[in-house]
């Protein structure tokens, strides 16, 4: 089935129904991977779950509006949830599992959520006396199937809030962003337009729901009526493993995901990656030598580097319009629908991302002064460094808040990383900002090595001074077997802070 393309200026009806044309069909829409037997749920059997959700909510009062949490890994349970609070105008709040239980009770309270549907192991997150209903427990006696096909959904405005994510909080508390109905609905047309998704593509989601990109995913998939095969959270073998099993057609990810695929070459080696046609690679940078393996790896498959902004679409970048290929590295072209425009940058082709489509933001949840600064006259200001080619494709460049200062000149960690990953030892390397008593910040480099090559980080350092400015240069270099992912895949930032605090006190000690 080809999806249309949406009109710019929006797509009216409610999110929670993406799957319309397929919502009688005993087709297999999700496969649950999340117990010891895979689940297969049909789409006219996820249609009634959705309905079913849909009515509980009214049955225990919740108007169109008001807000639920969601707590959980990815399951069956947690797509109807997400879906059917929409289809009763309910706004699904859903929440990073690995949050402290200070900031998840900090957006529950903020969200001013009525009711949180959990799993068993995340209660402790949980404010005290929060009503819940959880998965396995209680969440079928919450359910109120009602006679099939008699729901109505509720019929949002323009301005009626689908769903309330929340950013991950780098610069300060976690901020709840406001996504319409009518600017989702552009945002998953489009996505499922121009990937050419269909009823036979396969989708390996691994990352977690409460993210944009497994969210995005979910979207695209079930209105083009493929499989979504659907993990618990991201584990190298068993991603492996499914991916061969399912025949999975697009598998996407953050490029740490990616990078440590590839070094599991062995198992790789064990299943048939001829069906994957699509990586989609999105929330951080990836380097060229990425692209390069993945493409060895994966011989019949574009891999894509996807822009994403949770407030900003979220995807407001992809393929050409007259269909010219993507260069390597390119994050894409503005969609039909998107205006992007570079600015105080150095030149009109460099400097911060503004972006104006149907999908932004309506605003920050209960922060008016913080939506006045990042949207104005409908642009929405991302914080994100890009440059435009001639052509007018587009490529990241950085993150404002990303950027620290060397002794007086910019540094991007991107910048650095790219150089490190030149190096025939470097597999893949993560680069962040130390304190530093002269230079205010200086790089240190987390670095994983290919299988079999040895290096040092004498020479590593080397290599950077010989092939890149000098004040680029890590000033320590750590060797890991892999990096550690945080709840949305990507790299684990604080425990890398804590991981040096204590390789530091042992040398000191030694």
């Amino acid at each position: 089935m080809s999806i249309p393309c949406p009109e710019p200026r929006g797509y009216p009806g409610n999110l929670g129904a993406p799957f319309t044309v397929h919502a009688t069909s005993p087709r297999t829409a999700l496969v649950d991977l999340s117990s010891g037997t895979p689940r297969e749920v049909s789409f006219n059997a996820l249609d009634a779950a959705c309905n079913a959700v849909a009515r509980g909510l009214k049955r225990l009062g919740l108007n169109p509006g008001e807000r639920i949490g969601i707590l959980s890994l990815n399951r069956f349970e947690f797509v109807a949830t997400l879906l059917g609070a929409m289809r009763a105008g309910v706004v699904p709040v859903p929440v990073n599992i690995k949050l402290a239980a200070d900031t998840a009770q900090y957006i529950l309270n903020d969200a001013g959520a009525r009711l949180v549907f959990i799993e068993a192991e995340f209660r402790k997150l949980l404010p005290q006396g929060t009503r819940t209903v959880e998965y396995g427990k209680d969440f079928d006696a919450f359910l109120d199937p009602g006679a099939p096909g008699t729901f109505a959904p509720f019929e949002p405005k323009p301005d009626s809030v689908a769903i309330q994510p929340y950013t991950s909080g780098s610069t300060g508390r976690p901020k709840g962003v406001l996504l319409s109905h009518h600017g989702q609905n552009w945002s998953r047309l489009i996505l499922a337009h121009t990937r050419g998704t269909t009823e036979h593509d396969v989708i390996l989601v691994a990352a977690p729901l409460y993210h944009k990109n497994a969210l995005n995913a979910i979207k695209q998939g079930l209105t083009a009526g493929a499989k979504l095969v659907l993990m618990p959270q991201f584990n190298i073998e068993r991603y492996i493993e499914a991916m061969g099993r399912y025949r999975a057609t697009v598998i996407s990810g953050v490029p740490t995901m990616m990078s440590m695929l590839l070094t599991r070459k062995d198992l790789l080696a064990k299943i048939d990656t001829s069906s994957v046609r699509t990586i989609m690679m999105g929330s951080a940078p990836s380097s060229a030598q990425l692209l390069h393996e993945l493409k060895h790896t994966f011989p019949n498959a574009q891999a894509l580097v996807v822009y994403g902004v949770t407030e900003g679409g979220p995807v407001p970048l992809g393929p050409h319009p007259e269909g010219k290929p993507r260069p390597l590295g390119s994050i894409g072209f503005p969609y039909a629908g998107t205006e992007a425009k570079l600015v105080n940058g150095p030149s009109p082709d460099e400097g911060e991302l503004a972006l104006k489509n149907p999908g932004i933001l309506l605003g920050y949840h209960n922060l008016p002064q913080e939506t006045a600064k990042r949207v104005r006259e409908g642009w929405y200001y991302t914080g994100d460094i890009c440059r435009r080619d001639a052509e007018g494709w587009y490529y990241f460049v950085g993150r404002n808040d990303d950027m620290f200062v060397c002794g007086g000149e910019n540094i991007f960690p991107i910048e650095v990383e790219t150089l490190l990953e030149k190096h025939p030892a470097v597999h893949q390397a993560y680069v962040m900002p130390f304190e530093h008593a002269l230079k205010d910040k200086v790089p240190y480099a987390f670095v994983v090595l290919r299988e079999g090559i040895k290096t040092s980080e004498g020479d590593l350092k080397q290599f950077t001074i010989a092939h890149g400015p000098a004040y680029q240069h890590p000033r320590r270099v750590f060797f890991l077997e892999q990096l550690p992912l945080a709840g949305t895949n990507k790299v684990d930032q604080p425990y890398l802070r804590r991981w040096v605090a204590q390789q530091i006190q042992q040398q000191e000690q030694q």
